[in-house]
């Protein structure tokens, strides 16, 4: 589109569906009831082909220059529909004669009116090379920002100047609005007559940019406004949020990691990156989602006359149109209407920031009435009538006090930057990493330096960069990082992985202890095999248990657990006992995956592992009941290591049995070793007597066992270690840690090809023909599995011990469930209450159906869920049946909605997300 300007008239509508009443004939008729070009014949064409093929029938140097702007606002939004349809969702809803015509109208129009060809034109488009240029467009009214407040006190006053300005009596309620600040980036919506015409960053408020093709791939946010079309104004401007859930955005960082890309710093950082793409094919896979928070211009337009329609005389009244219309609000919205109920608002999020499904940074406070905000005005920038009180902020300064490495599953060295620890956004943060080395020096910093750290909910921390204004006078403490030549947990020789990697690796896969703990990490998530009580602790008790052994005994004090100081008090020198010795070094109880499912408890009885003894500080303090108490606080690390066992518990005397459980002891005729060896006391019969101690008691002397056995935790994880020898096939793939292949990816490859016998023999060619795995992942899967065929590599022998455990033998037809969906495709779109967005399509998938991720003329059903976005108005387009949870629900039991029973059928290896044309669909319904 060209330039915007202030004339209402000179810009242009993209689209004027379904404007006309109810009543008009053009609802039975269509355009064929109207002479062709003219106003009416405009408004009644509909995006069926039988309308398109009218277009060419259309004399375009009759029209005026009005007709032919309509005309071709209207198309050209049919056409760009059509491509991103056709290029970005591979799910083309028109014909291809259809597409043809509405792109000849197009171009004939501009020939005849040369105003109306500009460079956004989809004519200028070639194919599939969609790009932005993100051309300068002037709001149509004015998009203001808010003022900050960092205290209560400063909200008090410019609550009190508020009720002061607008002459409020005194103990009468002020209605006014709470709503999460969402840290995301501001979007104006334009919608002419219904239909979305543009979509503008902010810009400085008077300026923004066309994103518009971008903001099309957002599934929440509507092409056109539904509901009744008495509701639907002429022009309104939807002020609103892009924003990334935190979901969504693990999601992304996942897959960045899969492929080998750096993660996203927080999602605020993702969405900006993902918003203003110049492809927006890579927007489209962002899960990007949006919320209106504001209304700008609206204009109901000579069709609705006064009392005709929902009149917008609050904030929250827009708010319940945008719920007719399908434009998603924030559900943490609260009305209050005292400052104590402001207060509470924002005590609550203060405490539940990270508990919502977006990141926030404050709550906005907004006079709800709109005559009242109107009657209080704004400044030059900002208006007077809102204001947004500001939490702590997510960005500290601290120091840097080392950079240090880390070896990854794969091999790749990662710097880490050890900081002084800090507290923010609710966790104290100590490391983070520096993803490579290029990035240590972009970011410029030097160890010593002081930091900028930021953290936004639970995300990992990033180091934004260094002050540099800090470091006059501290030049000689500051040193460069230097990348290590040698790998810090094998010794092997770091290099590229090849010419012109950015990314540093260590070698030595195989015996690597740093790559096999990180290894024995990932296959043990939730991503993989899912093992519960498997984690980083235990996976270095089992492949690297001598990490953080003390290089000397000036710091070896094995029988110092903590030590305690008063408040200010500084611990007393340590001094080792004359004649300590470091215990001798152990020898991992694995030296390679494979071994992990042959594993026993017995294997961990003497596995111990190295713990740093910390400074407790005990300070006493007076309670409420004003007696004095004593509190205990970590003040950190005190340098001395000790071991612990790591699987195991400590000794333990048994306890004496009473008469009552000595008698059903008996009765159940227990008989086994422990039990018959000291009959009197309570030995589990998974424990192991250590030693026996002789006790002095009233009855006199007598022995007592003193035992060890499996913690609790180590029970727990055996028995999900059983659980997981029958995974599904995809998540035996994730657990290999082949390079660049991730849960999505390894989902499409088990499905399409069925056994790992199958995914071992196949080749390139076979794997990228599944639609979603690309070149690079085929290669390293391929190149995996033909170093597992070469004699003596780890790889082989992982796969052999695990099939030997019986772990990767199933198939993906392993489902036992029903096949109810088999040749069927549903989408998934909106929240659901009992399902996440992957449990939602896994239950399709589980009976033999696709989900698919886009709304196309082979969907079947659609289920619409809360916040649903524009997935459900195109399923009521193309007439395709819209179910609810419960008849989700039942659609899975049945196959059918209504409950009626569907013809059973075999489950088929792959059935569920393999096309007809044997591609595979990667997209994952919007649950």
């Amino acid at each position: 589109m060209g330039p915007m300007t202030n004339d209402d008239s000179a810009q242009l509508a993209w689209d004027f569906d379904e404007t006309t009443p109810t009543t008009d004939p053009v609802e039975d008729d269509g355009a064929a009831a109207y002479a062709p070009g003219s106003p009416r014949w405009i408004a009644a064409l509909r995006a069926t082909d039988a309308d398109a093929l009218r277009l060419d029938a259309l004399d375009v140097d009759a029209m005026d220059g009005d007709a032919a702007a309509r005309l071709w606002a209207k198309v050209a939004a049919w056409v760009e529909s059509d491509q991103i349809a056709y290029y970005i969702d591979d799910s083309p809803v028109s014909s291809d004669a259809a597409y043809d015509a509405r792109m000849r109208c197009l171009q004939r129009l501009e020939a005849a009116f040369p105003a109306l060809d500009s460079p956004q034109s989809p004519t200028r488009r070639v194919g599939g090379a969609f790009s932005n240029d993100f051309a300068s467009v002037r709001h149509p009214s004015r998009m203001m920002s808010l003022d900050d407040v960092f205290s209560v006190e400063e909200l008090r006053d410019w609550y009190d100047s508020v009720r002061r300005d607008l002459d409020w009596p005194d103990g009468r309620p002020l209605p006014m609005s709470c709503e999460v600040k969402i840290d995301g980036l501001a979007l104006n919506l334009i919608y002419r007559n219904g239909v979305l015409e543009q979509g503008l960053t902010r810009g400085d408020g008077v300026t923004g940019e066309d994103i518009t093709m971008n903001v099309r791939t957002i599934g929440t946010i509507p092409a056109n406004l539904g509901g009744d079309k008495a509701d639907v104004p002429d022009f309104v401007e939807i002020r609103g949020e892009v924003f990334m859930r935190w979901d969504d955005f693990r999601a992304l960082n996942e897959e960045q990691e899969d492929v080998g890309r750096a993660p996203f710093a927080n999602p605020r950082n993702a969405a900006a990156g993902s918003l203003r793409q110049k492809d927006p094919r890579i927007t489209a896979t962002r899960r990007l989602s949006f919320y209106a928070h504001g209304i700008g211009r609206l204009e109901w337009g000579p069709d609705h006359p006064g009392g005709t329609h929902d009149a917008v005389r609050e904030q929250s009244d827009a708010y319940a149109l945008y719920a007719k219309w399908g434009v998603p609000v924030s559900p943490h919205n609260r009305s209050v209407a005292t400052f104590g109920e402001i207060l509470a608002m924002i005590d609550y999020y203060g405490e539940h920031r990270g508990d919502i499904e977006h990141a926030l940074d404050g709550i906005v406070v907004k006079v709800d009435d709109l005559a009242l905000q109107r009657s209080l005005g704004a400044t030059s920038r900002a208006p007077r009538w809102a204001i947004a009180y500001k939490y702590p902020p997510e960005e500290v300064n601290t120091e840097l006090l080392d950079i240090t490495v880390q070896v990854g599953r794969t091999g790749r060295v990662t710097p880490v930057a050890v900081l002084r620890p800090v507290y923010v956004a609710g966790s104290t943060v100590a490391r983070t990493t520096l993803h490579n080395p290029s990035e240590v020096k972009r970011k410029g910093v030097l160890i010593g330096d002081t930091v900028v750290v930021r953290k936004a909910g639970d995300v990992i921390p990033e180091l934004v960069g260094p002050v540099v204004e800090r470091r006059r006078g501290r030049e000689g403490r500051l040193r460069e990082f230097v990348m290590p030549e040698r790998c810090p947990s094998c010794g092997a020789k770091l290099a590229p992985a090849k010419e012109g990697d950015k990314d540093i690796r260590c070698p030595n896969v195989e015996s690597c202890p740093a790559q096999l703990t990180e290894r024995v990490i990932s296959l043990a998530s939730r991503k993989a095999f899912d093992i519960e009580h498997l984690g980083e602790q235990s996976a270095v008790a089992l492949t690297n248990p001598e990490e953080n052994r003390p290089d000397s005994v000036a710091t070896y004090a094995p029988d110092v657990t903590e030590i305690v100081v008063e408040p200010g008090q500084e611990p007393e020198p340590y001094e080792p006992v004359e004649g300590l010795e470091l215990p001798p070094a152990q020898t991992p109880v694995l030296d390679s995956e494979a071994g992990l499912f042959a594993l026993t408890a017995a294997d961990l009885r003497d596995v111990r592992v190295w713990r740093e003894a910390p400074i407790v500080e005990i300070r006493e303090t007076t309670g409420a009941n004003g007696r004095p108490r004593k509190t205990r606080r970590r003040v950190g690390g005190s340098g001395l290591w000790h071991q612990v066992p790591a699987f195991w518990t400590a000794p333990m005397a048994a306890k004496r049995l009473n008469a009552q459980r000595l008698a059903a002891r008996s009765a159940s005729g227990a008989s086994d070793a422990v039990v018959t060896a000291y009959p009197d006391y309570d030995v589990p019969a998974d424990a192991v007597v250590v030693r026996v101690e002789r006790r002095r008691t009233r009855a006199g002397e007598t022995e007592v066992p003193v035992y060890v056995r499996p913690g609790e935790n180590t029970r727990k994880m055996f028995d999900e270690m059983d659980k997981a020898r029958h995974a599904d096939l995809w998540r035996v793939l994730v657990a290999l840690s082949i390079r660049r292949l991730g849960p999505p990816t390894a989902r499409l490859i088990a499905s399409a090809l069925g056994s790992l016998d199958a995914i071992a023999a196949a080749d390139e060619e076979t794997l990228t023909r599944i639609d979603g795995v690309g070149p690079e992942i085929a290669e390293s899967v391929v190149s995996w599995f033909a170093a597992a065929r070469e004699p003596g590599d780890w790889r082989g022998r992982t796969l052999r011990a695990w099939r030997d455990a019986g772990v990767g033998i199933a198939s993906a037809e392993g489902s036992t469930l029903p096949q109810t969906l088999t040749g069927r495709t549903v989408v998934v779109t909106g929240s659901l209450e009992g399902f996440s967005r992957d449990s939602a399509k896994e239950a399709i998938v589980e009976r033999g159906g696709k989900a698919a991720g886009s709304v196309s003329r082979k969907t079947d059903w659609v289920v619409v869920g809360a916040n649903a976005g524009s997935k459900a108005a195109k399923a009521e387009e193309l007439g395709i049946p819209v179910l609810d949870e419960a008849g989700f629900v039942t659609l899975l039991e049945t196959g059918s909605p209504d409950g009626a029973p569907a013809v059973e059928t075999e489950a088929v290896p792959g059935s569920g997300t393999v096309d007809s044309d044997g591609s595979v669909d990667s997209a994952a319904g919007e649950a």
